[in-house]
């Protein structure tokens, strides 16, 4: 069984899951079964407490009697596995559980007032409602005691964690003055944890040891099963290497193995009936070459018009800020026009970025289009109504018909809404002659409605009507420069409504350009 097979990787796995558990298991045992022991058994004193003095203070009041009273206080503090003793002011037993002395307690009781008190006072030279109590510890040594630690103290009581070496135990003590002025100490054994911790971890020990001898023997007699037919699946692929197609898989395996066995016979036979098609595979082959070649250069060339796109901005950003280096622009009108040109280039370039990611993400698939029902008359007025002022500050008109009534289409209205902003956008850096900019809806057949933007001005050459959907293609370079156009805009239209599986163009009119998108309509 080598290091590499499926059955050691196996064994190794096990081994180490079981380990890890049991080794987890030991340490939070260790490090953490006490102190929950131990915070458990503070909120139980705390309200033994609570129930002790309410019981005295019945007794007190005469709403109960004293064998009445004996009765309720046993019930609870044998419930708990107490101890409990309660005196008055003259150090009369006033309570006393059933099972433990009065003198023991009674000693434990002066003991704690006497040297706690003491420790208290040390400790907080200045009085303070609250007491921090973990940070000081009181030592008994002297009167036969170990070292006592402070677990919590409040005005009336403290609850205190103590070793008596009288009676060889560890303890969990209250002790106090109840609202009648009574003292009280409340006793809990804790030994007893430590010993039940480490039965916990030799528990463990032997059942994760238990577990991982069955594990190994189980791991060890099934792994085979598993290989088996794997070793068998090896030797078939290594002939089917060789071109001999009659190794089949012949197991009967329902799972995972049998359709791995299926599928390589299906292969198989699949292999050996394509055999003789090697040579339209290989006319194939080159397609696949000549596309992988015009890929590449389409890469070329988006590197190359990127650069070209970002020459410019970078440059005159570079110019300006060096200028504002230099001193040049000495008065704030000056430095105010060069701070202006170099935000201007670089939100064309953030645009230009932008744009570009969304058509990265239209052109791979990765932005999906949802399509929705919704009023493509309301989505024209509205984007209409977004452009008017950047129309009306060029003395453009923008007009629409048949935009007035409701009409419903298909499509993600979102990215819709994109088509028709680009286009009016093209249309009003492109307007002349009448500068007038007419939208229309209109039902193209019965399945289809089509959107068209129409401007005045010049038609664009025939040689560039077919590639003005070209990444960064520009018809002219210099006049797209001014009004910060970087040829992609057409690009993302033609990458949407592809998306959507619908069509988009353009034509040229007699006085003008008309681009147009279709959309399917809500037929009812």
């Amino acid at each position: 069984m080598g290091i590499h097979s499926i059955r050691f990787k196996m064994t190794f796995l096990l081994v180490t899951i079981v380990a890890s558990l049991v080794v987890l298991l030991l340490v939070i045992n260790v490090a953490f079964a006490e102190k929950f022991y131990i915070s458990g058994k503070s909120k139980t004193m705390h309200n033994t407490y609570d129930k002790v003095n309410e019981i005295i203070a019945k007794y007190d009041s005469g709403e109960i009697n004293k064998t009445t009273m004996m009765t309720e206080l046993d019930s609870y503090v044998s419930a708990n596995a107490m101890q409990a003793l309660v005196v008055d002011s003259d150090w009369t037993t006033v309570y006393v559980s059933n099972m433990s002395g009065d003198n023991r307690l009674l000693q434990r009781l002066m003991l704690s007032i006497l040297l706690g008190g003491a420790g208290k006072a040390e400790e907080n030279s200045e009085e303070t409602e609250e007491l921090n109590p973990k940070d000081y510890r009181v030592d008994f040594n002297k009167f036969g005691q170990e070292t006592v630690d402070i677990l919590s103290t409040t005005s009336n009581y403290t609850i205190q964690k103590v070793y008596d070496k009288a009676v060889d135990d560890s303890f969990m003590e209250l002790w106090g003055s109840l609202d009648n002025g009574d003292s009280v100490i409340i006793r809990l054994p804790i030994q007893s944890i430590k010993d039940n911790i480490e039965i916990s971890n030799t528990l463990i020990r032997y059942v994760g040891i238990s577990v991982m001898f069955i594990g190994l023997v189980a791991v060890f007699i099934f792994s085979a099963y598993i290989t088996k037919p794997i070793k068998e699946l090896s030797k078939i692929a290594e002939r089917m290497s060789e071109l001999d197609f009659d190794a089949k898989y012949t197991g009967k395996d329902k799972g995972e193995v049998g359709l791995l066995g299926n599928s390589m016979n299906d292969m198989s036979s699949k292999l050996e009936k394509n055999i003789s098609k090697l040579k339209s595979a290989n006319l194939e082959l080159k397609r696949d070459i000549d596309k992988k070649e015009q890929i590449e250069q389409m890469r070329t060339d988006f590197l190359s018009n990127v650069s070209h796109e970002l020459k410019t901005p970078i440059a005159l950003i570079q110019g300006y800020a060096e200028g504002l280096k230099d001193g040049i622009a000495d008065d704030v009108e000056s430095r105010n026009y060069y701070i202006d040109v170099i935000i201007d280039e670089a939100a064309k370039m953030n645009t230009m970025v932008k744009r570009l990611l969304t058509l990265n993400q239209l052109e791979f698939g990765d932005d999906e289009p949802i399509m929705e029902r919704f009023d493509i008359a309301e989505l024209v007025r509205s984007v209409v109504n977004a452009n008017e002022i950047r129309a009306n500050q060029k003395n453009l008109k923008i007009i629409t018909e048949n935009a007035d009534n409701t009409l419903y289409a298909w499509g993600d209205e979102i990215k819709v809404e994109e088509v028709i902003t680009n286009y009016i956008s093209n249309a009003i850096n492109h307007c002349k002659g009448d500068n007038l900019i007419k939208v229309t809806i209109e039902n193209k057949d019965d399945a289809n409605i089509r959107v068209k933007v129409f401007n005045t001005g010049d038609a664009i050459p025939d040689e560039d009507i077919d590639r003005i959907w070209e990444k960064f293609y520009k018809v002219d370079k210099a006049r797209t420069r001014e009004y910060g156009g970087n040829g992609i805009g057409l690009s993302i239209v033609k990458a949407i409504m592809t998306s959507m599986g619908k069509e988009a163009g353009v034509r040229n009119l007699d006085n003008g350009v008309e681009f147009w998108f279709d959309l399917d309509c809500d037929v009812k």
